[in-house]
């Protein structure tokens, strides 16, 4: 009876008195009766560390401004990449090494400053978060964000969306497919803007003649570009099949492993001229691409690298015929640029003719009028839940070309932005129960650890994503992952929130976890502006005003809670005269695009790294702030972000004052955080967490650790047992809020300079 009633809610048919809460519970208790599963979203995922090609169950993604959510209808496999990334995932970790030397270089490093423990935890880490898959994705518009012009809702679309059964992408990454293009046809676009952009690159003209090296996918569909734009090609190839495929788009062919001589047959093929251009779409360590290329070229021909080789260039082949080198970037002009991708900002057409998205619509195009075929380059066909078997053959079986993944499942079961992960999860009273917003580096590697090692009732996890909250969530032991904030603030069995998000919603989540009168534990900083800091102060003075039971507000200032400042702290409480800070954080570059340099997004470093060290002398000089002092570097032609060097002097009531040298040009085998403190003749150092000595100090030299310790474990812990024993916070709110408006002050200082 009972299923008979939920079946007839499902479809359509509700009694006039059940509110819509009633309805979701008895839809719920549908979903979880014995045989009866929900449709959900899907995704594609690889195991960088252990190798294992899987799907993903999540939620599903919540469309955002600048953004469409397409459910998807076919993805194409990129053979050459993705069969690239399942081997690299596959290969044993001396393997991993000797393919990224790079990489090691910069593990060796972190050994030195940070230590081997700390350091193999880092690597271990960043090789279990497992990679999406796909970039060649085709379906249907099911959401128009805020500030999306020229789609809507049911459009077919193309974009470079991963593989899974419904994807958010950015409006300047998806392009309408024409009606005359069938979706199967329209999912090689993406992967054909590549060749594209080389062939723009090169720039050929009518009557040229081109040599296209490496006829996979990406290299057949580059000789038909070549040979729409009225060129000659000749492919050269070790594979037989692949230049027969060539052969029937009008190339000349050549196949070396037949004992062919590319060169002489490329100088033969030009009449005995050398070509105009090379075109590189093979995939080899080998750096004989290249060197042949420069061989085969008339003088000033053109040779551009699409695909990827060893490059040990012979100077004399380039010099004598004054040859063009160049690396050709992925789709176009906008790969890479966070204004272009991520915030929408479009290059204006009169500079910058052919972005990725016009290079998008340049491929549909071709495809509509028939002068690119793609039907002959599809070789296999998979559903997408047989995406495994797909994968097993495309390492096994290196002829593979298209394979297409077909999407069937319900458009609507895509869209649940809700996934179980714990069935039989329970939650004592008296407890803390957390949910998390963010599943980044910082939250899954440190801060979601080290809330579970103290106890931490972990419920649900939200991400904008959802895929992330599923890895991480499941790792850790959340009940629940979710795309949903709002129905998170709402479930009363969670009484605390930590918010793990880029710094430019901090104050947004810490106003609505406040409001919502829940515990709040977010990572520094608490927020961007002086004016974002004025609402949560009167956020939380109004909470005190109207309850004695006021939620607590915890800024994840870890290094005060660390144990060898907690030594320190303990040394100076005995010293009763001011005393003398030098912090030295020697923080390294990073690019001045990173969001975290972008003053909007970030809010620069200063104020999300620098009030670090801010608190940790606010705490060692236990006296409130009564005078702050800046400079930065001066402006520099050479320098693109002078900001993030700075020195910061802070004067104490009691005082004590001290000097935060924050620097980002210093190098990195020196130690990456060091705290000084001079009173009383005696004198105390520490170096990165892990070595501490001391000078002139009775009964006590040193302490030293066997692992950094930053104090992430003790700060959650600490916080914690404050809500479950009904203490204070561990950081008085009123020092949370004079760090945050000292930092904003820091950051004021420095930008008038």
């Amino acid at each position: 009876m009972v299923v008979c009633i939920i079946s007839s809610i499902k479809n359509g048919v509700i009694p006039n008195k059940w509110d819509g809460k009633v309805v979701a519970r008895i839809i719920n208790t549908f979903d979880q009766l014995p045989g009866h599963s929900r449709s959900i979203m899907k995704q594609i995922l690889q195991d960088m560390g252990k190798g294992a090609t899987t799907i993903t169950q999540a939620p599903a993604p919540m469309v955002s401004s600048g953004t469409l959510l397409i459910a998807t209808s076919v993805t194409l496999v990129s053979a050459g990449t993705e069969r690239m990334l399942v081997d690299f995932g596959k290969a044993s970790y001396v393997e991993k090494a000797r393919q990224q030397p790079e990489k090691v270089r910069m593990v060796l490093e972190k050994v030195k400053t940070d230590g081997l423990m700390t350091t193999i935890e880092a690597v271990q880490s960043k090789l279990a978060q497992p990679l999406p898959l796909g970039y060649c994705n085709v379906g249907v518009v099911a959401e128009v964000g805020k500030g999306v012009d020229g789609f809507k809702v049911g459009d077919r679309v193309v974009s470079n969306g991963p593989h899974a059964d419904i994807v958010k992408v950015p409006k300047n990454l998806c392009a309408p497919i024409p009606a005359s293009v069938d979706d199967e046809s329209a999912a090689f676009t993406v992967v054909a803007s590549i060749g594209l952009q080389g062939l723009r690159l090169a720039q050929p003209t009518l009557g040229e003649s081109f040599v296209v090296i490496g006829v996979g996918l990406i290299g057949l569909l580059t000789v038909q570009l070549l040979r729409a734009h009225g060129c000659r090609v000749l492919a050269i190839d070790f594979d037989q099949v692949k230049l027969d495929v060539a052969k029937r788009f009008g190339a000349d062919i050549c196949n070396p492993g037949r004992g062919e001589d590319p060169v002489a047959a490329a100088m033969a093929f030009s009449r005995g001229q050398g070509v105009d251009g090379v075109i590189i779409t093979a995939s080899t360590k080998s750096s004989d691409p290249v060197t042949q290329g420069a061989k085969m070229c008339r003088k000033r021909g053109r040779i551009v690298l699409v695909g990827v080789t060893g490059l040990e260039l012979n100077r004399a082949d380039f010099y004598e015929k004054e040859l063009s080198f160049q690396v050709s970037c992925s789709y176009g002009p906008g790969r890479y640029d966070p204004a272009y991708e991520e915030q929408g900002q479009d290059y204006p057409l009169g500079f910058v003719r052919w972005t990725e998205k016009r290079n998008f619509e340049a491929v549909l195009d071709l495809l509509a009028s028939g002068q690119l075929d793609v039907k002959p380059l599809i070789t296999h066909r998979y559903a997408f839940e047989d995406a495994p078997q797909a994968y097993q053959l495309l390492t096994e079986d290196k002829s593979v070309l298209g394979l297409l993944l077909s999407y069937s499942s319900p458009v609507d079961g895509r869209r649940i932005r809700k996934v179980t992960l714990q069935t039989k999860a329970t939650f004592p009273a008296g407890k803390p129960v957390v949910g998390f917003i963010g599943a980044g580096n910082y939250a899954s590697r440190m801060l979601i650890p080290a809330f579970k090692a103290a106890g931490a009732q972990l419920h649900t996890i939200v991400t904008a994503g959802g895929v992330n909250g599923v890895i991480h969530g499941e790792k850790a032991g959340f009940a629940e992952a979710s795309t949903d904030l709002v129905a998170m603030l709402a479930n009363p069995v969670i009484n605390t929130v930590a918010i793990v998000t880029r710094h430019d919603t901090h104050a947004r989540f810490v106003v609505q976890v406040l409001k919502a009168g829940k515990h709040v534990f977010v990572e520094k900083p608490l927020c961007l502006t002086l004016e974002e800091l004025d609402q949560i102060e009167q956020v939380y003075s109004g909470l005190r005003i109207q309850d004695s039971a006021l939620p607590l507000l915890m800024v994840g200032f870890n290094r005060r809670f660390a144990p060898q400042v907690q030594k320190m702290k303990a040394l100076l409480e005995a010293l009763k005269e001011p005393k003398s800070f030098i912090m030295t954080m020697n923080a390294g570059a990073i690019p001045a695009n990173h969001w975290t340099q972008d003053n909007a997004a970030g809010g620069g470093r200063i104020v999300g790294e620098a009030c670090h060290f801010i608190d940790l002398m606010r705490f060692l000089a236990g006296s409130p702030i009564i005078s702050v002092q800046a400079r930065r570097m001066g402006d520099s032609p050479g320098v693109a972000v002078t900001e993030d060097k700075a020195s910061i002097t802070l004067g104490f009531k009691d005082g004590s004052f001290g000097n935060i040298m924050y620097l980002a040009n210093g190098a990195a085998s020196f130690p990456k955080e060091r705290i000084e403190v001079f009173a009383a003749g005696r004198v105390l150092q520490l170096d990165n967490f892990r070595s501490m000595k001391a000078y002139g100090w009775p009964g006590f030299k040193k302490m030293n650790l066997w692992k950094q310790d930053k104090g992430q474990n003790a700060c959650a812990a600490a916080f914690l047992r404050s809500i479950e024993v009904g203490e204070a916070a561990p950081i008085p709110v009123d020092e949370i809020f004079e760090v945050a408006r000292v930092s904003l002050e820091v950051v004021e200082l420095l930008r008038k300079q």
